[in-house]
């Protein structure tokens, strides 16, 4: 007889006693520090960073109310955080609901916000209503100040509890609020702030609110930066086509307000073949796009098809422009501002609300219809670029409908000099792709052949930030791992057909296998940026060094790691080092123990933090233009830890 692994009330009397006073109530603040990640994502660096961002977000929506113009941020020695406006100032009266201040109920009360009305703010970002008070819970302390009808009122929290009331402390000319925070180390697992990331983000709120001026100071080591930005997201566009050959001259910018929603658009077109279209809603970087993103793209299809007919630019019995054709080589910003954004999930990555779809696509294709009536040279120039597209795209179509043959066929007909493994799981099956016959073959026999598959890679791949769809299909080595994976790429990609959930990049620790690295990690982002989205992308750590000593020996990854193993040895006589560059220099034991054994390998999983960010790098490592890709490796060549040449 089986026994049953769920006790019940009559198996186990300790649990069967279940009354009201075993369900726990917790109140917002004691629900915020049980669970930060459910309100900011994490409580790593990035969730840090995030309540910088939600106490920024207020006065973002100030700024787009029309009351703010100046926005100062100051990272202080101890990690502390003022956030400094000149809006309109958090009221301090007795608020109807709490019959205690405003300024408290709104510091203290998770979804207390004036942006649950319209009257206050017609748009806004931010947690809704509840960034201020879950900042507040995930500090140690909090002092606000506010600067509202010629006084200054002040109000001091420890762990998001008040220390006493809101009290007058002075007389002010001006209004605004500002707020200082340290966050609670109890919380967070390291309290220190990242300049860098910090600013690009505020860049970003920069150029989505023109004529807003954001200041970032670090007191740390002095850095500071001011952002101010004129012509708002068409500086934006014209910011990420900096280093390459544009279409046309001017980016095309578009701003039209439907009812309460407010709708802005800036693109251009470069000779590229990918495609950047970045989405906001209220500020917010909706990265899985919504219904802003496909009202834009249906919009843009359908009035460049028009065009293209009415032009004779496409003839009578030509198909029609597709989606991937007008976009190919489009860098675009689309962002739009509404009274009640429906976000899919707490992180906010998609809009959900149906209704600006239509709204969205009205906007776009009259503005666009009007803009290329009055400026015709660059639609002949952007009709004729998207036509290349589509000729190309139909070669490419002819390669790919090839691949998904494939894919169909049985197993045998997988690229020939993939080793495949037995388990049928894909969430079990690993794929590692590795530089060289040589390695290859080693790591075919070092692996565990049950979940780890091997496909060898000769030579470097095919550059393809520099190359057409067809002529990248047309890629032995690039068919074979497209082949591999089974999902296509692109439009027809399908995350379902993954045959494979690690796909492992594996090449040598020198010059070229970083080069290699580079090239593949430019196909997945370009191609399939799904794979590291959902991260089933993965970069092995070969050794650098071995080091024996008597009949001892250690793996070494990294010149710091080697230095400290030699501090150990110190004294010691008969020390060997070894220096690995290839990973055919070891055996298939030693592969196997040092970069495949899941038990002792390192594995680095492969992310994009900042998609802007990552858009240019790769466009600048890998694109035509040799100038800004000279000055990228000056800038960083001090950050360089191992060369080898």
């Amino acid at each position: 007889m089986t026994q049953n692994p769920f006790p019940t009330a009559r198996n186990n009397k300790e649990i069967s006693h279940y009354t009201a006073e075993d369900v726990q109530v917790l109140s917002g603040r004691e629900a915020v520090r049980l669970r930060p990640g459910m309100y900011i994502g994490s409580t790593d660096q990035r969730g840090l960073q995030h309540l910088v961002y939600e106490v920024a977000y207020n006065s973002i929506d100030e700024a787009m109310a029309g009351c703010c113009d100046k926005i100062n941020i100051t990272i202080h020695n101890d990690n502390s955080v003022t956030i400094e406006d000149n809006g309109r100032g958090i009221p301090v009266e007795n608020h109807p609901a709490t019959n205690v201040s405003t300024l408290e109920t709104v510091m203290t009360t998770l979804h207390a916000g004036a942006k649950f009305g319209s009257k206050t703010y017609q748009v806004s970002g931010g947690l809704h209503g509840v960034g201020a008070s879950v900042v507040n819970a995930l500090s140690s302390w909090l002092k606000v100040s506010v600067r509202r009808d010629g006084k200054i009122y002040e109000q001091d929290y420890r762990q998001g509890i008040p220390q006493n009331e809101v009290t007058e402390v002075g007389e002010s000319d001006g209004s605004g609020t500002t707020t200082t925070f340290l966050a609670d180390k109890d919380i967070f697992e390291t309290i220190k702030y990242d300049f860098n990331i910090m600013s690009e983000r505020l860049e970003e709120m920069a150029y989505l609110n023109k004529q807003l001026t954001i200041h970032l100071t670090d007191e740390r080591d002095g850095n500071e930066k001011t952002f101010y930005f004129e012509g708002g997201i068409s500086d934006f566009v014209l910011h990420l086509n900096e280093n390459r050959a544009v279409v046309h001259r001017d980016p095309i910018y578009i701003s039209k307000a439907a009812n309460s929603t407010i709708i802005e658009a800036a693109l251009q077109y470069n000779d590229g073949f990918s495609e950047t279209v970045l989405t906001f809603a209220n500020c917010i970087n909706t990265i899985e796009g919504g219904s802003h993103l496909t009202g834009f793209r249906s919009a843009l299809t359908r009035v460049l098809n028009d065009f293209a007919r009415k032009s004779n630019l496409l003839k009578e019995n030509d198909p029609n422009l597709s989606g991937e054709d007008v976009r190919e080589g489009l860098i675009a910003i689309i962002s739009v501002k509404l009274t009640h954004p429906q976000f899919e999930g707490q992180t906010k990555t998609k809009l959900g609300n149906p209704e600006i779809k239509g709204v969205v696509e009205s906007a776009i294709g009259e503005s666009l219809s009007l803009y290329f009536e009055e400026h015709p040279d660059d639609l002949k120039r952007i009709v004729s670029r998207c036509i290349l597209a589509a000729k190309a795209r139909e070669a490419a179509r002819k390669a790919r409908d090839l691949i998904i043959k494939k894919n169909s066929l049985l197993s045998a007909t997988l690229p020939g000099k993939l080793a495949d493994c037995s388990e049928r799981d894909p969430s079990l099956r690993e794929l590692y792709l590795v530089e060289g016959d040589s390695a290859g073959g080693s790591a075919k026999q070092g692996r565990n052949p049950r979940f780890q598959a091997i496909l060898p890679l000769r030579g470097k791949i095919l550059n393809v930030e520099k190359a057409p769809a067809d002529k990248m299909l047309s890629h032995e080595e690039i068919r074979a791992i497209i082949t591999a994976l089974g999902t296509s790429i692109r439009e027809e990609f399908d995350l379902a057909k993954l045959r494979y959930h690690r796909v492992i990049l594996m090449t040598d620790a020198d010059v070229d296998g970083s080069h290699i690295r580079t090239l593949l990690l430019t196909f997945f982002f370009r191609h399939m940026p799904e794979l590291i989205n959902n991260e089933h992308l993965f970069i092995a750590q070969p050794p650098l060094y071995r080091i024996r000593h008597s009949k001892e020996e250690q793996w070494v990854y990294s010149e710091q790691e080697k230095e400290e193993a030699l501090r150990k040895l110190k004294g010691a006589k008969n020390i060997g080092i070894q220096r690995y560059k290839g990973l055919g220099e070891m055996s298939a034991e030693q592969l196997w123990e040092t970069t495949m054994n899941p038990e002792t390998r390192t594995l680095l999983t492969v992310k994009i933090d900042d998609a802007i960010k990552a858009d240019q790098i790769f466009y600048m490592l890998m694109g035509d233009e040799v100038p800004p890709r000279k000055a990228f490796i000056l800038e960083h060549a001090k950050s360089v830890k191992n060369l080898d040449v």
